[in-house]
């Protein structure tokens, strides 16, 4: 497309489909719904961690070899590595102008959550399968 100014097409019909491509409402109620796990999650781990204060370590390894509270753990380091991941992506997206520091920026992020979420969880579950 050389010179718009000389198209048929009217202002409206050139910017259609040049929107969200139709994922920007699913990304949002994902996130959203990750949010609000996240939430609930991080009540349910704090109320986990306030029971375990002043415990003897005996006990806290304990508790961490049973199965609900390793997942609820799990599962809170998964939302929160993913969801801080997501947000400094978006951050990224609304003030990197180069593409390249753009995308190096997200794929560092997401790779450093990731490793802090495996090298996180692989601790929780050396505890729970004893080491």
């Amino acid at each position: 497309m050389a010179n718009d100014t000389n198209s048929f097409r009217t202002p409206i019909g050139r910017a259609r489909g040049l929107g969200s491509a139709k994922v920007g409402a699913q990304h949002w109620l994902a996130y959203r719904i990750g949010a609000a796990a996240l939430a609930v999650l991080t009540i349910l781990f704090i109320i986990l961690v306030i029971s375990l204060i002043g415990a003897p370590y005996e006990e806290v390894v304990a508790t961490f070899k049973q199965p609900c509270p390793v997942i609820l753990t799990v599962l809170f380091l998964g939302f929160t590595f993913h969801h801080a991941a997501y947000g400094m992506q978006e951050v990224y997206e609304d003030y990197i102008h180069g593409k390249l520091a753009k995308v190096a920026a997200i794929a560092l992020t997401k790779g450093l959550a990731l490793v802090l979420f495996l090298a996180a969880s692989f601790a929780v579950l050396k505890i729970a399968f004893g080491a």
